[in-house]
């Protein structure tokens, strides 16, 4: 449950517009996290506060910056 794993999804999540819907409907940290675990990656949602707004912009053209809790 590591910010690795949390990496990764999003690395993976750049290359899947399946995902990057997903993530957008998605309405809060643990349903990212149940989101991840779906495809293999397991992570708390507390490690999404700690990626930078940028890389959370990154992926899903920012639908899931609302998820950044340190703005």
């Amino acid at each position: 449950m590591s910010l690795e794993q949390l990496k990764a999804f999003l690395a993976k999540v750049k290359g899947d517009s399946n995902l990057q819907e997903k993530l957008k409907a998605a309405k809060s940290p643990e349903d990212v996290v149940g989101i991840a675990k779906e495809h293999g990656h397991e992570f708390t949602a507390d490690k999404i506060s700690q990626l930078s707004k940028e890389e959370l912009e990154g992926v899903a053209g920012g639908g899931i910056s609302h998820l950044d809790h340190t703005c």
